[in-house]
């Protein structure tokens, strides 16, 4: 391809396109971020859960953020869910897996390729100190104008805009992608990335003219052939999933998006029921997830998707997606231009 989209979040990052494959999990992702980093995007190695004991999570990160380092030479991120506990500490699995990436980056050679840390959930202020120094770029995911200004603020990055839309967790303030978008851009002075929706090369071109400096992407790379990872019934019951399949749950922090399902159905009579404490229900949820995506138990499973998921009918190969989600944005906006006529044009009338 001989044209290119300009980007600062691209420049910044060291890849070729402006296309980012959202964090997903919590089963891992290193296949599709591979593939994702090798088609000239940025992967997404996933944290393996939040219910894992912390000292073994970041063990088993570590070995997800090298075993990606020997599929590809390009950059790629990890995403980390960050909050705070009661007494206003940084939750322990959060502290480990932001510790495991800034630990990873000290050896050269991960550094090559590991170039970025996206958080999201909680404000990036609880572990910015951790990753301030490591020379990592830091990405902080928002739903709202408001946490956009404070995460630059605290000194992030890039920003990773999040409509309603999207899947997985989402915001109890809904603002949707065509809203957030533009007051998010307008709001800081820094790359954003644009996420929820987004399946093409015609939303790609909408987020862009929304003043997008890159678009994030989660389930249409959930339904693709290189998410091998993943069991791929989960890839199915997305291309099955027809408008208003998808339903807001109550999740971890907050709201969260995903298919119609029995688990989604169990999770909801287990929370009214008061039956499980905390921990617990994080290490039931963790399960159902984990059974959905790496066993394909997508009846009894939690399955995070996207709005987006009515509009996806096939699986797609990554090596050619990537870099035809960005000829076709392009072809969209150079056909747009070509809309523009003079003010004094004149119509053919009806006969």
């Amino acid at each position: 391809m001989n044209q290119n989209i300009s980007s600062r979040f691209a420049d910044l990052v060291g890849i070729r396109y402006p296309v980012v494959q959202e964090g997903l999990g919590p089963y891992r992702t290193v296949n599709l971020a591979a593939a994702v980093s090798n088609a000239g995007g940025l992967g997404t190695v996933s944290i393996p859960g939040i219910s894992e004991e912390p000292t073994k999570g970041a063990a088993i990160l570590r070995e997800y953020i090298e075993q990606t380092c020997a599929l590809t030479d390009k950059p790629f991120a990890v995403n980390v869910p960050v909050g705070r506990a009661g007494n206003g500490e940084v939750l322990p699995f959060s502290a480990a897996y932001v510790g495991a990436v800034v630990d990873a980056v000290r050896d050269p050679e991960i550094a090559r390729r590991l170039r970025v840390i996206t958080t999201s959930a909680g404000a990036p202020g609880v572990v910015r100190g951790v990753i301030a120094d490591s020379g990592l770029i830091h990405a902080h995911k928002v739903g709202g104008t408001r946490q956009a200004v404070r995460a630059r603020e605290d000194g992030v990055d890039v920003i990773v805009a999040s409509g309603f839309e999207a899947g997985g967790h989402t915001h109890a303030r809904p603002v949707h992608t065509l809203v957030l978008g533009p007051n998010v851009v307008a709001a800081v002075d820094c790359p954003v990335v644009l996420a929820g929706g987004i399946r093409d090369g015609a939303t790609m071109a909408a987020a862009l003219a929304l003043g997008a400096d890159a678009v994030a992407l989660g389930t249409r790379f959930v339904a693709s052939h290189d998410n091998t990872d993943w069991h791929p019934a989960y890839a199915r019951r997305i291309i099955d999933a027809g408008e208003g399949d998808d339903i807001i749950f109550s999740a971890i922090y907050g709201p969260s998006r995903a298919l119609r399902s029995k688990g989604v159905d169990d999770l909801a009579a287990i929370v009214a029921a008061g039956t499980m404490d905390h921990v617990e229900l994080t290490a039931w949820k963790d399960d159902r997830l984990i059974r959905a995506q790496r066993d394909g138990v997508v009846d009894d499973g939690i399955l995070p998707a996207g709005n987006v998921s009515s509009a996806i009918t096939d699986l797609i190969h990554v090596a050619e997606f990537v870099p035809g989600i960005v000829r076709d944005a392009i072809a969209a906006l150079e056909a747009l231009g070509r809309r523009v006529v003079p003010a004094d044009h004149r119509r053919g009338t009806a006969q």
